[in-house]
């Protein structure tokens, strides 16, 4: 057992948090509501605080590019995260991060012994088109918690920040590990990385301990983020072809939002914390054609439609998981072939329910 992680060769189900105080900024999108119930489950008091300005139903609500069915799913799989997180007992304050002094005022109201920076714009290219509000949701609320975690009076130990596997950039191979120095582009990928150095300053500067994680290609239920693997479903069950860019070769290294929340909740568990970068994925790229064939397994009526490979997406394979499993014993458990079949089969069902409801 690797005695710096302290939890390498502890089996998954016998982490226990109780004792801890963990808050979640940005905590109410995708990830974050995964995280909350499961570090809930673990025995964490957990609070929540968003703006709620991504998690938007006014939103849903008047975006007039919506079809009545999928304004009625993304409505039903909101309403969902948020009834399962009050049943589970999670404090939800609507917060803007950016502020300071409301931000300051949740903080050393519930004074957090660890806390999981997730603010920003989900979507690469809505970041792109908005740069200024991208940036200041990931870095100006990311600077706010770093200033309070440094006060005298507080008690929070260790900040997980969760970054994104697109701050490496165009792959030179087919892998990468942690080792491989980033080259992030764009305004989501560079913003990523800031947040990484200054969690990294943070440490030099006042010994804060961190963990960084770097996700890759996640799928899994009540995602409402426009993912490729949500997409696809989505356009099976309207008729409309599955673009397959270059043939459909790209690769991702595509991850289950269960696995994900292992790792995060693994290296949570950590006494101390690592103050080290992990990759968290499955550690196996698949093309975007094998993505493609699990979705017309599920809708066999789906069309697929070739077109050239775009020439601005960056060039990705798989992320190397082999830190995690030494210091966090993490080893992913849902391959593609089962965890996003169970998906397809899941986001049908709740099409056709949604779709059921507003009679169509």
């Amino acid at each position: 057992m690797n005695t710096e992680s302290g939890v390498a060769n502890i089996p998954y189900d016998t982490i226990d948090l109780t004792g801890e105080r963990i808050m979640l900024v940005g905590g109410a999108g995708f990830i974050g509501h995964h995280l909350a119930l499961e570090l809930r489950r673990k025995g964490a008091e957990i609070v929540v605080l968003d703006n709620l300005q991504i998690n938007n139903v006014v939103k849903i609500l008047t975006d007039a590019s919506l079809d009545p069915v999928r304004r009625q799913l993304y409505l039903n799989f909101l309403t969902s995260r948020f009834e399962m997180m009050r049943e589970a007992g999670i404090h939800i304050e609507t917060v803007d991060a950016r502020m300071f002094p409301e931000f300051a005022r949740a903080f050393n109201t519930f004074l957090p012994t660890k806390a999981v920076h997730l603010a920003a714009i989900s979507s690469a290219v809505v970041a792109n088109q908005v740069p200024g509000l991208a940036y200041d949701l990931q870095i100006t609320s990311l600077r706010h918690l770093l200033d309070l975690c440094q006060l005298k009076e507080s008690v929070c130990r260790q900040v997980q920040f969760l970054s994104s596997s697109t701050v490496y950039g165009d792959f030179e191979g087919s892998s990468v590990d942690e080792t491989v120095r980033p080259q992030p582009k764009g305004v989501y990928a560079n913003g990523k990385y800031m947040g990484e150095r200054m969690m990294r300053e943070a440490k030099r500067l006042f010994g804060l301990d961190y963990t960084i994680i770097r996700p890759s290609a996640l799928y899994g239920i009540r995602c409402i983020s426009g993912r490729v693997s949500q997409k696809f479903v989505e356009n099976a069950m309207t008729g409309k072809p599955l673009l397959l860019e270059g043939g459909g070769s790209g690769m991702l290294d595509f991850t289950h939002i269960d696995d994900l929340i292992e790792g995060m909740v693994r290296s949570l568990g950590v006494s101390g914390g690592l103050s080290r970068t992990f990759n968290i994925t499955f550690g196996n790229a698949r093309t975007i054609a094998e993505l493609a064939a699990i979705v017309k397994d599920v809708v066999p009526e789906v069309k697929f439609e070739e077109r050239p490979a775009a020439a601005e997406k960056p060039k990705r394979g798989t992320l190397h998981i082999h830190r995690a499993k030494e210091y966090l014993g993490f080893v992913p458990s849902r391959p593609l072939e089962t965890g996003y079949r169970e998906y397809c089969q899941w986001y049908v069902n709740e099409w056709r329910r949604a779709a059921a409801m507003v009679g169509k």
